[in-house]
């Protein structure tokens, strides 16, 4: 996909972007590729494979959720800024907050976003598991997004206690997804969360397979919820 595919792609769904959005879609690739070769971000490098699998990928959260909807986000192990910084490119009302357990990453995105000349938007340096327990960020955001990080149960926990209530946890994930959501409705039950929607459909040109599932906060998350770095992944909810 191409940045004029890419585009039009976009247009189709309704989403127009303006010269400025691709002049930032543009940089946001030549960045991504010149600091990946001081860093590992991504392995996705090619220009078409770029626009395709991390900048489309992340935007069709989009075609099922209306972002104008939220005000603020937080992207839970953003890596390289995905899905969140495409996401805000293409909706700059938005404020955005992105937490990474990486320093290096940091460091990337803090660049990209004086690059891009973003506005309102966040990088904190930290494991889901502590952010979650931060007075400052626990049951502050409109929604929370995470891109196929972990399994479900695992990331209900690292990201559900930052939804606030009436809010929602945006999951992008690509195959077997189904299975995953079974293992993890109990986590999600526990936490607060329940699922009001999927998703399913293919990423065009590949035709692989990816799936969102919406889970609406409908109550506040148990005061020990997230546990201890690395519990939630050694011990999930399941």
């Amino acid at each position: 996909m191409n940045p004029e595919q890419f585009s039009n792609a976009l247009a189709e769904k309704g989403i127009e972007l303006s010269e400025v959005q691709l002049k930032q879609f543009h940089d946001y690739f030549e960045m991504l590729v010149e600091w990946n070769e001081k860093m590992n971000l991504t392995a996705i490098t090619e220009e078409k494979e770029v626009y395709l699998k991390h900048f489309y990928d992340s935007i069709s959260a989009a075609f099922y959720v209306d972002f104008n909807d939220f005000h603020s986000i937080c992207d839970v192990g953003a890596g390289a800024g995905f899905p969140s910084i495409p996401i805000k490119i293409c909706f700059p009302h938005l404020e955005v907050s992105i937490v990474d357990s990486l320093k290096k990453r940091m460091t990337f995105l803090d660049a990209l976003a004086e690059k891009l000349a973003l506005t309102n938007v966040h990088f904190y340096h930290d494991r889901a598991e502590t952010f979650g327990q931060n007075k400052a960020h626990r049951e502050r955001y409109d929604l929370v997004t995470a891109r196929a990080v972990a399994r479900m149960s695992v990331l209900s926990e690292l990201c559900l206690p930052l939804v606030k209530k009436g809010g929602s946890f945006l999951v992008m994930k690509a195959a077997q997804a189904e299975q995953e959501l079974q293992t993890a409705e109990k986590a999600i039950k526990v936490l607060g969360g329940k699922v009001v929607n999927h998703f399913s459909f293919s990423l065009p040109i590949e035709e692989s397979e990816r799936n969102i599932y919406v889970i609406s906060k409908t109550k506040e998350t148990p005061n020990k919820y997230p546990r201890k770095p690395g519990t939630p992944n050694k011990l999930p909810i399941e």
